[in-house]
């Protein structure tokens, strides 16, 4: 069974609620039908609900019946989102009146019912800019416990299975924080290792990524790689992480043994954490389009529940596969929390 399988059947087998905001928009209503008729989650859809149900019958969709219809405007819980809306963000100006008006907008009615307890996880972005996705969440969710920056990771899933997991791979941060301090990439590090292990199935060999390989070249951007690692190692001693490490020391066994001997993770890294965000975008693009692999994502992390962005031109398939990662996210996260 291919990765994909498996974390859409761990989804089906402890189904978690999925809010889409985006209840009209086309691909997403579709994957919503979808995602019902196979029991990936619990679909809680987000807007008027005979707009919905007018849609579902345009396009043939029997099961969007079956799905939880949350109209933004009028719905039991309007009153207590816009309190605890209030209540989050009063110290910086907000009006009670203010907050009942931006819990009528969908992005921030979705984190309102996360944040309450009414819902495990979030997809959207087929119609929104990633920052209008992000900014409520930011300010309802939050970040997880020891974590203070989001971040973007890719699932590469490699033609050559010589690579990584069984040609699985971790890639990130390739979506969200330019330039991270130490501290910063070391949460990346952090995050990434959860990451797959929630989606991955299996323990995380991370590579620090650098141009030096353990000293080689010496400057100011090492020095940041090398503090990141020790950082990320007392954040989570259970971790195997390793660097500085250049890329083909990460990912060759036999560079690995002329370049970082006796290192656990040089040679066969699964996961890659890359210095900053411009290499990590390059490199994920490069290696999709140059090796043919297949790239999921951008999965966010460190985010205290699931909220994932989708691009605008994705497709239905993208976002069947993106709830189902959500679920599995939220599923990790309700066992750490325990």
């Amino acid at each position: 069974m291919d990765l994909i399988k498996q974390i859409v059947a761990r989804a089906q087998a402890d189904k978690q609620r999925i809010v889409l905001p985006e209840g009209t928009e086309e691909r997403t209503i579709q994957a919503a039908d979808r995602l019902i008729a196979d029991g990936v989650a619990d679909i809680i859809l987000i807007g008027n609900p005979d707009e919905i149900m007018a849609l579902a019958r345009q396009y043939g969709l029997g099961n969007i019946s079956r799905a939880t219809l949350v109209d933004p405007k009028n719905h039991e819980k309007k009153a207590l989102y816009a309190e605890m809306l209030w209540n989050l963000r009063k110290s910086k100006g907000m009006t009670l009146e203010q907050a009942t008006k931006l819990g009528e907008d969908p992005l921030f009615l979705a984190c309102l019912m996360i944040k309450n307890g009414d819902a495990d996880g979030e997809i959207a972005g087929a119609k929104n800019t990633t920052g209008n996705v992000l900014r409520p969440a930011f300010q309802i969710i939050k970040t997880a416990p020891g974590i203070q920056v989001v971040s973007g990771a890719f699932l590469m899933f490699m033609p050559n299975k010589a690579y990584g997991e069984n040609g699985v791979m971790v890639f990130a941060d390739c979506a969200v924080l330019p330039n991270p301090t130490a501290e910063e990439l070391a949460q990346i590090a952090v995050s990434t290792g959860q990451t797959a292990r929630a989606l991955g199935g299996f323990e995380p060999r991370i590579a620090m990524l650098s141009f030096s390989t353990k000293g080689s070249a010496k400057h100011e951007m090492v020095d940041k790689v090398v503090k990141a690692t020790a950082l990320a190692r007392e954040m989570d001693p259970s971790l195997q992480i390793d660097g500085e490490l250049q890329a083909d020391a990460a990912l060759v066994p036999s560079v690995a043994s002329s370049k970082a001997p006796g290192s656990g993770v040089a040679g066969k890294a699964n996961v890659l954490v890359f210095p900053t965000l411009e290499t990590g975008n390059i490199a994920y693009k490069l290696v999709q389009r140059l090796a043919g692999a297949e790239a999921i994502g951008p999965i966010l992390q460190g985010i205290a529940a699931p909220v994932n962005d989708l691009s605008r031109g994705c497709s239905v398939d993208d976002v069947y596969k993106m709830v189902a990662i959500a679920a599995n996210q939220a599923i990790a996260a309700k066992k750490t929390q325990k």
